[in-house]
C-alpha cells in the first residue's frame, strides 16, 4: 500500500520573487494530523557541458546562503510555465556563452524534499560552439574548465559541494563510461 498525506490546509506565509512558503496542515496515513513547512519553487535546470577534449565547464560564484564561492555547473531558475530543457539551452548560453548540438537527459533531482517541492532538470551538453556570455545584471561568475575525470575526483574529496553538480557528474560518469 502506497504511503500518504492528505492536505487538510494551507496557509501562505510568504510569497516572494524565487519561492513561496507555506504552513500546511495534512492528514496522516494513522489519521492523525501534522504541519508541514512547504518552500514552493518554480523549479530548475543544470546543463553539464563537456567539450571534445573531455573537460567539463563549470561556473564560480559566490552563493549567499552559504556566505562563500562555489563551484558548479551553469544552472538556474525556470520562468513560470517554462520548459526544463529549453531552460537548459538558455542557461548554457547565457552563463559560458555555449550552444550545443547533442543532448541527453540525466533526470531529475529533489534537492530537499523535507520541506522543498523545487525539482531540478539535468542535461549532459556535447559537440559545444562557444559566443560569448550575456550574463543577467546580478550576475557574476567566472567560468573554469576543469578534465572530466578530475571533476569527479573532485566530487569524492568534496571539493565540488554542490547537490546538483554532484549528481550530474556522477551520472554522466556512469554514462559516459559504458
Amino acid at each position: 500500500m502506497p504511503h500518504f498525506e492528505k492536505t487538510l490546509g494551507s496557509k501562505e506565509i510568504f510569497n516572494g520573487k524565487i519561492i513561496r512558503v507555506c504552513h500546511d496542515t495534512v492528514e496522516l496515513e494513522n489519521g492523525e494530523t501534522a504541519l508541514r513547512e512547504v518552500v514552493y519553487h518554480s523549479g530548475g535546470v543544470c546543463v553539464l557541458p563537456i567539450d571534445e577534449n573531455g573537460n567539463v565547464y563549470f561556473v564560480r560564484q559566490f552563493r549567499y546562503p552559504y556566505k562563500e564561492e562555489i563551484l558548479e555547473l551553469p544552472a538556474g531558475k525556470l520562468e513560470k510555465g517554462e520548459d526544463p530543457f529549453e531552460s537548459g539551452k538558455r542557461e548554457l548560453l547565457e552563463e559560458i556563452g555555449a550552444t550545443a548540438q547533442k543532448y541527453t537527459d540525466l533526470g531529475k533531482l529533489y534537492p530537499s524534499p523535507g520541506y522543498c517541492g523545487e525539482i531540478i532538470s539535468m542535461y549532459l551538453a556535447e559537440n559545444l560552439s562557444f559566443g560569448s556570455q550575456s550574463l543577467d545584471e546580478d550576475e557574476f561568475l567566472s567560468v573554469e574548465k576543469i578534465p572530466f575525470d578530475h571533476a569527479v575526483k573532485m566530487v569524492l574529496s568534496n571539493e565540488i559541494k554542490d547537490a546538483k553538480t554532484q549528481a550530474a557528474l556522477l551520472k554522466a560518469h556512469i554514462l559516459l563510461k559504458k
